[in-house]
């Protein structure tokens, strides 16, 4: 059996190099040259990142990417990779809490005001104001006059945020039951995935049926021209973080953008808008 040598490694500078030489040798890589691949997708994906950073910044823009979807979708997963190399002074994840008792009594979306990009910011939200579209009327955390209030209003909210110039991207990451049941027992089995397990990830399963319901429900009243939803499919992680990427990058004309020196526009069988996942039946 072949095997690399201590003057192979020596003579490898890069991954290009490796990949020759594991050929060279006859040397099975499939999946050494499946992980190289995503690294290196993924790192001239974020040179790109650094490059839009630089275009909002220098141009005052104010952009909000949200990101929602079923737990264990790979929501933090994928901001990880959008901010991993970002600069940031100019850029903010936003994760709030449940509201205190104080928040409870003022306008729900104030809370969410307040985190809004400042001119030449870029601001992730993990969960956003959609909590009050599906998780909260599907685990009882709201009434039934709230939600309803939520459906009529957020739509003029978000054309209020238009209008002020926000470039808002939302973001439902799409995963299976099958694929989410997987991911739930690995983060019970895995020490360092164990904090993310909660009793309401239990209940994810069990109220599949529901949270699909309220999921379709806010899909069709909250999707717009100026606010549209983009579906991407996230059974495969790293493919999903890919396209997650290519997808913002695809809405800007940003300096540099015609040097780069990988594909930029996404998938459209992995992302997509909310008229064409409801075609293709999206979890």
């Amino acid at each position: 059996m072949s095997r690399l040598t201590e003057e192979d490694f020596n003579s490898i500078s890069s991954t290009k190099d490796l990949l020759a030489t594991l050929e060279d040798k006859n040397i099975s890589f499939d999946k050494v040259k499946e992980i190289l691949s995503y690294n290196e997708e993924l790192r001239m994906l974020q040179i790109e990142l650094v490059k839009l950073q630089n275009h909002i910044t220098l141009h005052n823009k104010r952009v909000v990417v949200i990101f929602e979807g079923r737990d264990a979708a790979g929501k933090g997963g994928n901001i990880r990779r959008f901010m991993e190399h970002l600069n940031p002074r100019s850029s903010r994840l936003v994760a709030l809490n449940k509201p205190t008792e104080i928040e409870k009594g003022q306008w729900y979306f104030q809370r969410y005001i307040k985190e809004l990009p400042n001119p030449g910011e870029i601001v992730f939200f993990d969960r956003s104001w959609y909590n009050r579209a599906v998780v909260e009327p599907v685990m009882g955390f709201c009434s039934k006059t709230q939600y309803k209030q939520f459906l009529v209003q957020v739509p003029e909210f978000e054309h209020m945020m238009y209008e002020d110039g926000v470039i808002i991207i939302k973001f439902w990451l799409s995963i299976t039951k099958e694929e989410q049941g997987k991911r739930f027992e690995g983060r019970k089995e895995t020490p360092l995935k164990r904090w993310k397990f909660s009793p309401v990830d239990k209940q994810g399963q069990i109220l599949w049926d529901k949270y699909t319901y309220y999921k379709e429900e806010m899909f069709s009243k909250t999707h717009t021209s100026y606010s549209p939803w983009v579906i991407i499919k996230t059974n495969d992680k790293k493919l999903a973080r890919l396209e997650a990427i290519r997808h913002v990058l695809s809405q800007f004309d940003y300096e540099g953008k015609l040097e780069s020196a990988t594909l930029l526009n996404p998938d459209p069988n992995i992302v997509m808008r909310y008229y064409r996942s409801s075609i293709h039946k999206i979890d």
